[in-house]
């Protein structure tokens, strides 16, 4: 079964976990076409992230949401730098820990740690609902930001619950030095050289329509996505692109939004066809 997508032409819009889905492709035998979405930088002030992690360890946080796995990795980045990892963890480990789906759960069980709630929906909506369950009167709850996202309506519900909001943003993209490549692989699509397109995360749609249109070739990249079976990992990316007046031909399952049930999803649909370099042969 370790060559169900052999011959198959995958284009995966590259984020922050590019490597371990490529490798998953790449073993059942997949051509995968990567395509950088962004690159990510350390923040670029950094004794603002400093200042926050000295202040979690001084006076550890009731509440800590966790928004990405990334972002605590790169605290953790920043944590070994200062040499305070040991007390971090402690600190941590005294706060009650809140996830953004299943992502940062799987950071902080790098670290020994288990997520007291994990939202249904990985998104900001799906954060302010779980938590407008709870009782945050005067609790102290830190927030882990990401970039390119306005996180004012979901810090507003917050503090409205009584909490004071700490926040910490431990990374920024780059997403300049990525539209090339994004430009080449809508090309790829447009010209029938892809066998199906990966999407794993809502901003991947964002940023693919935002890049089309800088770049006045959203009518091209339309036409791609009309010829090129699009796979989604779940019901987050597939709203966002029935919002972008777009469709999902390939999902996992219902409740097994992750890489691996994606993968068999696709090798199962694109078997009904042939790969398309096959074809042109």
């Amino acid at each position: 079964m370790s060559d169900r997508l052999n011959g198959y032409r995958i284009l995966i819009l590259e984020t922050r976990e590019e490597a371990q889905f490529s490798r998953l492709l790449a073993e059942q035998g997949a051509d995968v076409l990567q395509c950088p979405m962004f690159t990510i930088h350390d923040a670029p002030d950094a004794a603002l992230v400093e200042a926050w992690i000295r202040r979690f360890i001084e006076r550890p946080c009731d509440d800590l949401v966790l928004m990405t796995g990334e972002g605590l990795r790169r605290l953790m980045k920043v944590v070994r730098r200062l040499d305070v990892e040991k007390d971090f963890i402690a600190a941590l480990g005294k706060a009650r820990k809140f996830a953004r789906g299943p992502k940062p759960g799987r950071a902080l069980r790098e670290l020994g740690l288990e997520p007291q709630m994990t939202t249904e929906k990985p998104t900001s909506e799906g954060i302010a609902e779980m938590l407008s369950r709870l009782d945050l009167a005067g609790h102290r709850l830190g927030l882990q930001l990401y970039p390119d996202r306005d996180h004012s309506i979901l810090i507003g519900a917050i503090t409205a619950q009584g909490a004071a909001v700490d926040t910490v943003l431990p990374y920024v993209y780059d997403a300049q030095a990525a539209d090339a490549n994004i430009v080449i692989a809508i090309d790829e699509m447009a010209q029938g050289r892809i066998d199906a397109i990966a999407l794993t995360s809502s901003g991947q749609v964002r940023r693919l329509i935002e890049v089309a249109q800088a770049h006045r070739c959203e009518a091209r990249l339309r036409e791609g996505l009309a010829r090129t079976p699009i796979a989604s990992v779940g019901p987050v990316v597939s709203d966002e692109l029935r919002s972008r007046g777009l469709r999902t031909d390939i999902s996992p399952a219902e409740g097994a939004y992750f890489m691996k049930p994606l993968i068999s999803a696709m090798a199962t649909a694109l078997a009904k066809t042939p790969p398309r370099a096959a074809t042109k042969a």
